[in-house]
């Protein structure tokens, strides 16, 4: 169609339905899950639009800025520090954060990421200063605690959220280390010849406890034979005071019986001595038998 046939009307309606296609087009904003918009009007703060669909006046309103809300890591930082016993400590830091409030980052810091690593500098020279290097050493886990809630009471004031602040790593210069190792060899070498002299003193009562229990043993034996040979002493007195004076010379000729026999049964003895005592044995044993029977 010619465009000298269209009537003023009809490019009126034209222009009206793109001026409200425009509209549409400028007004409906449709913020994804990870970000939000920052919307102005006329320069000021307008509102912040959160993830989903989203109305604004067009030509007026504007989104002036679109902020990830996802979480982010700085950069590893290296940061030396001193303690309060003056060792020079090297510490690796890292931390999480993520924007809770764009309105007031955007507003209120010109680069968050280096103002969180300037703040985390600091917070950490200042809590390292008021511990030793063995406090440091063995409770990472504490200064870590009082880096992350000092650090979240800093950044409160961009909207930001700080997720993790983790302490990575504590390296010393070379002459502490040097010193700490010679330290801890000393440490080792102290241990090992207090183990060692443990170990000599429980061997030497250990040997005392073996000498005891055996002299206990011995005593227990001489108490045991002498009970007996008192036993013994006892039931031959009793006989001799029952029996008279033969049964103890009936028992003397027994006993010399039996040193006979057992000498004549020696070895390689052809030829055996008998005193004429043992022969009057002999004959006392027999008479005594005689007279038993």
């Amino acid at each position: 169609m010619p465009l000298d046939s269209i009537g003023g009307g009809s490019i009126v309606l034209l222009l009206l339905a793109l001026f409200i296609i425009i509209s549409i087009f400028l007004g409906v904003r449709i913020v994804p899950q990870s970000q939000k918009y920052v919307v102005e009007r006329f320069g000021r703060l307008r509102a912040v639009l959160g993830p989903g669909i989203n109305l604004i006046v067009p030509f007026i309103d504007t989104v002036a800025h679109k902020v990830s809300i996802l979480e982010r890591q700085l950069p590893n930082q290296q940061q030396d520090a001193i303690t309060s016993d003056n060792v020079l400590l090297q510490v690796e830091i890292s931390v999480f954060y993520r924007i809770m409030e764009p309105e007031k980052t955007v507003y209120r810091i010109r680069d968050v990421d280096a103002a969180i690593l300037t703040t985390v500098a600091g917070i950490v020279r200042s809590e390292i200063g008021t511990m030793e290097l063995d406090e440091v050493q063995s409770n990472r886990g504490r200064l870590t605690s009082k880096i992350r809630d000092a650090l979240a009471d800093v950044v409160d004031d961009w909207g930001i959220e700080v997720t993790r602040a983790e302490l990575l790593d504590v390296n010393l210069d070379e002459a502490t280390r040097a010193a700490m190792l010679q330290q801890l060899n000393a440490e080792r070498a102290r241990r090992a010849a207090v183990t060692e002299a443990e170990g000599k003193r429980r061997a030497v009562e250990l040997a005392a406890d073996g000498e005891l229990y055996a002299a206990e043993q011995a005593a227990k034996a001489k108490r045991i034979t002498a009970d007996a040979e008192a036993y013994a002493t006892g039931v031959i007195a009793e006989a001799i005071a029952r029996n008279g004076l033969e049964a103890a010379q009936y028992q003397i000729a027994l006993a010399q019986v039996e040193a006979l026999k057992m000498v004549a049964e020696g070895q390689g003895k052809q030829t055996i001595l008998v005193p004429s005592q043992a022969l009057e044995a002999f004959g006392n044993a027999f008479n005594m038998l005689k007279g038993k029977g």
